[in-house]
Order: C-alpha cells, then sequence, then structure tokens
C-alpha cells in the first residue's frame, strides 16, 4: 500500500494579482478614510469647545456671575503673584545686604592688616 502524500497546490497567477488588487483597494480606502475623518473629527471638537465658551453667556444673568467669578480669579491671581515678587524682591535685597556687609567687614579687615603691617615696616626702618 502507498501512501499518497498531499502537495498543496499552487494558486493560479490570477488569484494572487486578485488579492494583490483588494488589498491595494483597502489601503486606498483606509487613507482616503483617514483623510477625511482628521478635518471631521477637528471640526467638531472645535464645535464642542464653542458651543462650551458660548454657553455660560446665553442668559445676561448668568453671563455677569461668570464675568464676576472671572475677575476675581483674576485678582486673586495678580494678588498671589505680587506676594511672591514682594517676598522674591524682599529675600534678595536682605542677601544683598548681608553681603554688602560681609565684604565690608572683610575689607576693613584687611585694611586695618595692612596698615598695621605698613606700620611695623615703619617703625622698623627708624
Amino acid at each position: 500500500m502507498a501512501t499518497q502524500t498531499k502537495t498543496p497546490k499552487a494558486k493560479p497567477s490570477g488569484a494572487k494579482t486578485a488579492s494583490s488588487k483588494v488589498e491595494s483597494k483597502n489601503q486606498a480606502r483606509a487613507v482616503a478614510e483617514t483623510a477625511v475623518d482628521l478635518p471631521v473629527g477637528v471640526v467638531l471638537g472645535a464645535t464642542d469647545r464653542l458651543g462650551d465658551l458660548v454657553e455660560p453667556f446665553t442668559d445676561r444673568s448668568e453671563a455677569e456671575k461668570k464675568l464676576k467669578a472671572y475677575r476675581t480669579q483674576l485678582r486673586r491671581s495678580l494678588k498671589r503673584t505680587e506676594r511672591r515678587g514682594t517676598s522674591a524682591r524682599r529675600k534678595a535685597t536682605t542677601e544683598a545686604r548681608k553681603t554688602r556687609k560681609r565684604v565690608e567687614r572683610e575689607a576693613r579687615k584687611r585694611t586695618q592688616s595692612l596698615v598695621d603691617q605698613v606700620g611695623d615696616q615703619l617703625s622698623a626702618l627708624r
């Protein structure tokens, strides 16, 4: 009894080109869909954001409340920034004053040391 082995049959060349044509059509469709979907999505996102911006201002009293809240928030932010600036300026001024005093003290010491040396040398010459 002879066993028969099945060998895979070769596909006709027409079948290969048909499947590659389908793949290229699918790729072209995907690229075209992406080219259309991206701008549509951007427009929809911008529309949503614009609606969110306009919505609080449809009623006069709501708009006044919202503006008052924005003013308060801005005022607080400015005050906080001013306090930080004041603190930084004070700290820098204090540091500068400390440094100036330290340098002046060192300069006085060096000057006194030089005066003493010159005095010693003059007394040695006499």
